[in-house]
């Protein structure tokens, strides 16, 4: 890598847009979620986890509605610190219920583009008998 390079990407707020990713998943009404994805997200962006793996913002949208009407009531959280460098972001978050925000744990990755989540790749850390 030379000089020039290590230079020409802006640095990533890993714990914004971390926090973004979040209030996404978050959030229940779909024209909000569309303002989160055009804001936030590629227009071609992808989203893959060991249940699902969809493309572009109505898909990815359309998760985050299926997975809240699947657990009403739970909320994602952040957990630990999100770390990023150069256009890769990784962070951990739970999910739960208000009394046991962390019934459901994972890991995600992140490749980044222009500052915008490009492609995520999400892995289930802990996950209850049932979920």
């Amino acid at each position: 890598m030379t000089a020039a390079t290590a230079t020409t990407a802006a640095p990533v707020d890993a714990r914004a847009l971390a926090s973004h990713y979040i209030a996404l998943w978050n959030e229940p009404d779909a024209a909000r979620r569309a303002e989160l994805l055009r804001s936030h997200w590629c227009e071609d962006a992808a989203y893959t986890d060991p249940l699902a793996a969809v493309r572009g913002h109505t898909q990815i949208s359309a998760l985050v509605g299926a997975v809240q009407e699947r657990y009403p009531g739970f909320r994602f959280t952040l957990i630990g610190t999100p770390d990023a460098h150069g256009e890769h972001l990784r962070f951990s978050w739970t999910l739960g219920p208000q009394e046991a925000r962390d019934l459901i744990q994972g890991t995600d990755f992140a490749d980044l583009q222009g500052g915008k989540l490009r492609r995520v790749t999400g892995f289930l850390d802990k996950v209850p008998a049932g979920a």
